[in-house]
């Protein structure tokens, strides 16, 4: 468990490095891609990820979560780098109280379409790993259009 929590900590990190270094403006801009999201709006969206799975899922916790505000999201991104933080804390303590094997604590929506994400907690702790290092590398690539632009 620790070494899965170790791998979504350094992903949120290098996330935050990211959104950090360009800053206010940079972060709040969208590659000239059509459909794309802000570099703010990728880390928010993965900060969403790790409270929902993680904590309603997972941990039981009561979660409310408004996924379509997070493609919307914009702000000062000391704030955003500081909800990483903290939201990296919360997940840590969250994954603490999971049973690998046992049943997801916490329904989904989408349920109908999700799979392995809710065959069980450890597999939705696997589906925030997935998430943010995906997203990590759509949050590179968005730097690099971003700067190259």
């Amino acid at each position: 468990m620790d070494a899965l929590v170790s791998y979504v900590e350094r992903a949120v990190d290098d996330m935050a490095g990211i959104v950090g270094g360009l800053g206010d403006d940079l972060a709040g801009q969208r590659p000239p891609l059509p459909g794309a999201n802000t570099p703010y709006q990728i880390l928010r969206h993965c900060l969403g990820v790790m409270d929902y799975w993680g904590g309603a899922v997972v941990a039981g916790r009561e979660v409310q979560r408004d996924r379509d505000a997070e493609f919307r999201a914009a702000g000062p991104v000391a704030g955003l780098i500081a909800a990483a933080g903290e939201a990296k804390i919360r997940f840590r303590a969250d994954a603490a109280l999971a049973q690998p094997a046992g049943p997801p604590r916490a329904s989904h929506p989408s349920a109908a379409r999700m799979g392995l994400e809710l065959t069980s907690q450890g597999h939705a702790l696997l589906h925030v790993l997935e998430e943010v290092c995906q997203h990590l590398g759509q949050l590179e690539l968005t730097r690099d259009l971003l700067r190259a632009g």
